[in-house]
């Protein structure tokens, strides 16, 4: 390391357009890029949003990331436009609130989904309905998802009409950071304008036909709250598929582990062997077969993707050396 680098200042990444960084630094942005030696790494150690970084500060150009910090959390999922490519979301999230809308917008399947990649991502997951004015039996989606898993925290609101948010508020301490995921038009952006206390997001109209809204968030930004509270809003996302995600998928299914610890025998399939804890339980109705069926779902399109996502990182690596070594030569 030069001498430059003795001096590195730490920040925190903002925002990311393409190969330009931006870094939160003493109540500032600035932009900067990478160095050089980050083309060596994985795609999974390149800084994402909400990465705190050790940059060389250039206050007459861009600044140098030269290392990212250790992560306490990290959101990814397979992008969907390649399959087996996995897309780093988001970093050092402490509370993710799932954002949907109480409209045709609301799938307990979708938000299981996102349930599992939050808990994969040793983020804390947090439902959050929203347009409860718009519902005239909520507690039964609460409920209905409080069902997901024993480790989701689920809230109904309207924050239009300010009813429900300030139940919030417990998750708005100084240096918590939260994370805003959901579909286009759940009210990600109407939520971000009510916890700031001002329009800081612009938000858009959801057509009446199909419930769906127009993108308002392009890009995942930091934004920092005058309380100290840092909120990572993000594009909306209505797929989100499964991949390297099996210890979510097992801790939002913790109550069929628990069952299937209890069959008589360990390799049990749960189809014809006799002993069967899970199939009792479903025979019983202490477990739903929709659950059990999507648990299976979910495990098996976690295997598939991770399985494509191995084999083009073999590629992808001995395409890196190829070049590099014809570099060289």
């Amino acid at each position: 390391m030069n001498n430059t680098e003795n001096n590195l200042c730490k920040g925190r990444v903002s925002a990311i357009y393409k190969n330009s960084y931006v870094i939160r630094f003493e109540g500032k942005d600035i932009s900067a890029r990478l160095k050089g030696t980050f083309q060596e790494k994985a795609p999974e150690f390149f800084p994402v949003v909400g990465d705190y970084v050790s940059f060389v500060n250039n206050p007459i150009g861009d600044s140098l990331i030269v290392a990212v910090e250790d992560r306490t959390s990290f959101l990814q999922r397979p992008d969907q436009a390649k399959t087996g490519v996995m897309q780093y979301m988001v970093a050092n999230v402490d509370y993710t609130l799932i954002v949907t809308s109480l409209n045709e917008d609301y799938s307990y399947n979708r938000i299981a989904r996102y349930v599992s990649v939050v808990l994969q991502g040793n983020s804390i997951p947090v439902v959050v309905l929203t347009k409860s004015d718009l519902c005239s039996n909520y507690g039964r989606y609460v409920r209905e998802v409080e069902s997901i898993s024993d480790k989701v925290r689920v809230h109904a609101i309207s924050a239009l009409y300010g009813i429900g948010v300030d139940e919030l508020y417990e998750y708005m301490r100084p240096g918590v950071t939260l994370c805003l995921m959901g579909s286009s038009g759940a009210g990600k952006s109407t939520l971000l304008n009510a916890f700031a206390g001002e329009e800081i997001m612009k938000t858009s109209e959801v057509r009446e036909s199909d419930s769906t809204g127009r993108h308002t968030t392009t890009y995942r930004q930091l934004i920092e709250l005058e309380n100290g509270v840092s909120i990572i809003d993000t594009p909306g996302m209505r797929e989100l598929g499964m991949a390297n995600t099996e210890l979510g998928i097992d801790n939002t299914f913790s109550d069929i582990l628990a069952l299937e610890q209890c069959c008589k025998f360990s390799d049990c399939k749960h189809d014809t062997e006799p002993g069967c804890a899970v199939k009792a339980a479903i025979e019983s109705g202490e477990l739903s077969a929709e659950r059990y069926i999507l648990y299976k779902s979910l495990s098996a399109e976690n295997t598939n993707n991770y399985a494509k996502k191995k084999e083009i990182s073999k590629w992808a690596k001995a395409a890196k050396k190829l070049k590099r070594d014809n570099y060289r030569f």
